[in-house]
């Protein structure tokens, strides 16, 4: 091996020198040495990768034959060569980039998801430094800047990526290599307006989500020093230690964080002078300029005495690098304004940074938005405001529409600190709440809402025309006025209570919902674009929301106008989106109504006041909605329940409805997030019945004994579905066995077989069906888990809605499955659980939806059981609903 590796190093030498002819003279040589690429032994492939990089440089012509052996050794087992492969690259890279080929950058985006932290590192720092020399220093012309644009995209993807390491290293690289803090204002904010102008979807995404952590950080180090402040007490001193497990997770080794954390605890509480240039960093007021000066100074004094290694510096430094604001300050929103303001007036030099003009009107303002929710008081300036009032009256509706949500979310101390801007802001507002298109009017009045004291009088002043002028067979001049009033009715419920609820009872019910003044276009389609969706449905579908955010607004169900809402609601679900049941309606808009119906539910659910008053047959009917005939209901209801769930905002049991839907990525999350809140709130073990995943199993149990496809008891077939539908649920919860959770979900299971279904104790089938369920879930937990039969570390409190308490003088031991039933359980451990496998595709039959209409109808009928769903008691039920 040695003789092997001074045989390579004397040839690397001969073939790299500057004018050395030698692999053109001696081709079958020079193919025995590239062999060496492949050679056994790893400081031989290692030699031969590293002098890539001077044969890169110096024989250009050679790059070819290199691509395909530096291919390969992109992907060695062993990790010192897959980093030099990308130092040899990017070296060349620098010198000049076309001695790289696109293959040969593509090894260097490949290792950006390297399994090795120091291989992403090399990879992602090598892009952006070819990044700022070829794209922000335009070093070798457009073409080059043009070869290389990807690089800005793939290095902001990377903060998806979970690892607290490569966010943070992305943060450092926009910091210095893409947008670099240390450019003078106009310069640096010109390179963010164009940046931000020429990013895909996904990359600003990534970007709004760095500036939203690093907002979010900021609060909490305030919040810190805010409780540091305080006289010291128990309680401080606990909110102190919550605080810093908090921010400790916002760094890299959160073990020695931890420990770090604590010490510049103590240091803050100690030495009052670095304490107040950290609460000069993270005031909302500071400047970029002060930011770099406290910055300065907290290291300075940290770093004394001198050390050759200091360890905590690095993190503390880590910390202040995150929530400086290095980039955003008042001068900075001005200069960006002032840029938009060029592209607005024809001044800009869009052309030639490669950006058609509105589209950097779009991005600049797009970009304004975002910074308007991270740094508010940034914005506070007459020059700002006035910009933003020009915007107001453009034609671009994106740009008016962003324009609104700034000033919504900036606007806080216009009335006393710029009574000009609110003198020319008042009417244009005015204007667009009631003749604007339907989101600026929402704005609109959400802007009216957060600016002025006076807002009872604006609301009056644009509620009471809108209100008379309603006419319900001019559908093109309603859809305004709904978004408008149902804004009004969610903002200022008590103000207008009389009007509104004859307004929803009249208007609303009796004249647009149970009202089809047109027939709809014959097709055998089930969804069409939203400019081929019938006026009138369109307002249909406001009139839905429109009653959704009035009962927001009033957050309370003492008029019943709640329980006749979800009735109504129902009632469209259960009719197939065809409420008056005449025939009028088309496919699509039927489609497009029982999305509204699905949604608005589960919008009203997560108020609790609502949700105590779903009963359970709305809330099975409603679950139905995710086994749609039509794809796109399935999937846009299924990216609102997860919405819903993963904001924590939604009850568990809503969370079960996944358990319908086998192949729908959202519960993975869920079950993350609800895992996570609870790690991070230790306290909340009140709540544990509301959050703990593993609770949401007799949900699924119940929900599943109550699936309209279940119909005999004992079908194989119908078996193997339940089957798999918990499967679903329970592949998840039991990929980890967290505290003893297999023994938990054991206990839970035998309980809810001592109870009896609280929808209908006396029903022999309801509790059949539900035993079999629980039969199914326990012989799952067995064939997957060797732990279940351990002791419950807790015992199990089951949801008294869904059943009845547990009878301790009956042991319910009977087995309710078939005997062939055994076969279908196949022992093995679940696997872990992957969110970026799984793709919400189309279903493969059609859904649940696809079922007989009457057996959907089975649900709905047990909510009264007096009247056939489908006889005219039902529609005695629907005027009730305008009665009530």
């Amino acid at each position: 091996m040695e003789e092997r590796l001074q045989v390579v190093k004397l040839l690397a030498k001969m073939f790299g020198a500057k004018d050395s002819e030698l692999a053109s003279q001696n081709k079958p040589l020079w193919q025995c040495y590239l062999g060496r690429f492949n050679d056994i032994h790893v400081p031989i492939r290692l030699e031969c990768v590293k002098f890539a990089s001077h044969c890169l440089m110096n024989h250009p012509d050679l790059a070819k034959d290199l691509t395909e052996y530096l291919k390969v050794r992109s992907h060695d087992p062993e990790e010192a060569i897959r980093h030099d492969v990308i130092v040899s690259i990017v070296t060349a890279a620098k010198k000049d980039l076309l001695l790289v080929n696109d293959h040969l950058l593509n090894f260097v985006r490949e290792r950006t998801l390297d399994k090795r932290w120091r291989v992403r590192k090399e990879a992602m720092m090598g892009l952006a430094q070819i990044y700022k020399k070829y794209s922000l220093q335009s070093e070798a012309g457009k073409e080059a800047a043009k070869q290389i644009s990807w690089i800005k995209d793939k290095l902001l993807h990377i903060y998806y990526q979970n690892s607290i390491d490569d966010r943070l290293l992305v943060e450092r690289i926009f910091a210095q290599y893409m947008v670099p803090h240390n450019l003078e204002t106009n310069e640096r904010m010109k390179c963010l307006y164009y940046l931000y102008a020429t990013l895909d979807s996904n990359a600003v995404k990534a970007l709004n989500e760095m500036w939203k952590c690093q907002n979010l950080l900021r609060h909490q180090v305030k919040d810190l020093v805010d409780l540091i402040k305080q006289p010291k007490t128990d309680a401080s001193s606990k909110a102190i230690f919550s605080k810093v497990m908090v921010i400790t997770r916002n760094l890299p080794d959160p073990g020695k964080a931890q420990d770090f954390m604590k010490k510049f605890t103590q240091v803050l509480e100690d030495d009052e002078k670095i304490r107040s240039q950290l609460e000069m960093l993270v005031s909302p007021t500071c400047s970029c300029k002060q930011a770099e000066g406290c910055v300065r100074e907290i290291t300075k004094k940290l770093g004394n005495p001198k050390q050759p290694t200091n360890p905590f510096l690095e993190m503390i430094k880590f910390l202040l690098e995150r929530i400086a604001p290095v980039h955003i300050d008042t001068e900075s929103i001005s200069a960006l304004i002032k840029q938009v303001n060029k592209s607005i007036d024809g001044t800009a030099d869009d052309e030639d940074e490669g950006v058609p003009t509105d589209q950097a009107i779009r991005a600049g303002l797009e970009l304004l938005k975002v910074l308007s929710f991270t740094h508010p008081i940034s914005f506070h300036s007459a020059e700002t405001f006035e910009s933003l009032l020009a915007c107001l009256k453009m034609d671009d509706e994106k740009v008016a529409e962003a324009a609104l949500q700034i000033f919504k979310n900036t606007g806080s101390k216009i009335e006393e600190d710029f009574p000009h801007i609110r003198s020319a802001l008042l009417p244009v507002l005015h204007h667009k709440a009631k003749k604007g298109p339907p989101r600026q009017a929402k704005y609109a009045i959400h802007c009216i809402n957060a600016i002025f004291s006076s807002k009872e009088t604006q609301f009056a002043q644009i509620f009471e025309p809108l209100h008379k002028s309603l006419d319900p067979s001019n559908f093109e001049h309603l859809i305004t006025p709904l978004v408008t009033i149902g804004h009004i009715a969610m903002l200022a419920p008590d103000q207008f209570a009389a009007p509104l609820k004859s307004l929803v009872a009249t208007f609303i019910v009796k004249d647009l919902l149970m009202n089809d003044r047109l027939p709809g276009k014959k097709t055998t389609k089930l969804w069409v674009p939203d400019e081929e969706v019938s006026p009138e449905t369109l307002v249909k579908i406001q009139a839905i929301k429109m009653m959704v955010r009035w009962l927001l607004g009033m957050k309370n169900n003492h008029s019943k106008s709640g329980t006749s809402t979800l009735r109504l609601l129902t009632t469209i679900l259960h009719s197939d989106g065809d409420l008056t049941e005449q025939g009028k309606i088309s496919k699509p808009d039927m489609s497009r109504l029982r999305l509204a119906a699905g949604s608005a539910i589960v919008k009203l659910a997560q108020e609790p006041c609502y949700h105590e008053i779903i009963t359970l047959e709305q809330y099975q009917l409603c679950a139905l909605a995710i086994n749609d005939e039509c794809y796109q209901v399935r999937q846009i209801f299924a990216q609102k329940l997860h919405k819903g769930l993963s904001r924590l905002r939604l009850p568990l049991e809503y969370m079960a409805i996944c358990a319908l839907c086998a192949k729908d990525p959202c519960l993975v999350k869920n079950i993350n997030v609800r895992r996570e809140y609870l790690k991070q709130h230790a306290a909340v073990s009140e709540k544990l019945l509301s959050l703990l995943p593993e609770y949401v199993v007799p949900y699924t149990i119940h929900l599943l004994a109550h699936d309209p496809d279940y119909v005999k008891v004992q079908d194989i077939e119908q078996l193997k579905d339940i089957k798999e539908c918990l499967w679903f649920i329970l592949e998840i919860l039991m990929a980890k066995n967290e505290n003893n959770s297999h023994a938990f979900i054991r206990k839970m299971v035998e309980n809810i077989k001592q109870t009896k279904d609280a929808q209908g104790p006396d029903d022999a089938k309801m509790n059949e069906k539900l035993y079999t369920v629980c039969d199914v879930a326990m012989n799952i937990i067995m064939s997957k888990s060797t732990t279940y039969s351990l002791e419950s570390p807790k015992d199990p409190v089951l949801p008294a809605r869904y059943f009845t308490q547990p009878d301790k003088n009956f042991s319910n031991t009977k087995n309710y499955l078939p005997p062939e039933m055994k076969s279908f359980f196949t022992p093995g451990k679940p696997k872990a659980a992957n969110v970026l496998g799984a793709v919400n595709k189309p279903l493969s039959s059609a859904g649940k939806q696809s079922q007989s209409k009457s057996s959907r109808m089975e649900t709905v009928s047990n909510a009264s059981s007096s009247s056939n769903p489908s006889s005219p008691g039902r529609i005695k039920g629907r005027e009730s609903y305008i009665l009530n």
